[in-house]
């Protein structure tokens, strides 16, 4: 039987004042499987054609936080010790950051880990 999920894409957002982005990840979401992932690819070469002072070894931490947010891991801080629905509500907030999400939406699976990998191949890795 499929269950509910949500998925937010996380995008790079070098320069917020023109508002250009590049996904570079997804997080992925399913209550009734108690299922939270973040799955990220960093494109340096292709990032600095937005902003060529760009720092990625920034936006590789912050992304690296946010994938410790989603595990719980204790690096990650107070939002490791809420619940999963409350994390993804935390990490799909707006902010005016490097690291954006795009609004969450929702569709239908059997299993999460094959809509990670689905939407992190067909949205964030470069067009083949």
């Amino acid at each position: 039987m499929p269950h509910v999920f949500e998925y937010a894409l996380l995008r790079a957002v070098p320069r917020q004042e023109r508002g250009e982005c590049m996904n570079v990840g997804v997080l992925v979401y399913c209550r009734d499987l108690d299922f939270l992932c973040a799955k990220t690819y960093v494109d340096g070469d292709r990032l600095r054609v937005l902003d060529p002072h760009l720092d990625v070894e920034v936006l590789e931490s912050s992304l690296r936080h946010l994938v410790d947010s989603c595990d719980g891991a204790a690096t990650a801080g107070p939002v490791s010790a809420t619940t999963l629905g409350q994390r993804f509500r935390w990490l799909t907030a707006p902010r005016s950051t490097i690291v954006q999400t795009s609004p969450a939406h929702t569709g239908w699976t059997d299993d999460p880990s094959a809509e990670v990998r689905r939407l992190f191949d067909a949205l964030v890795l470069p067009p083949r």
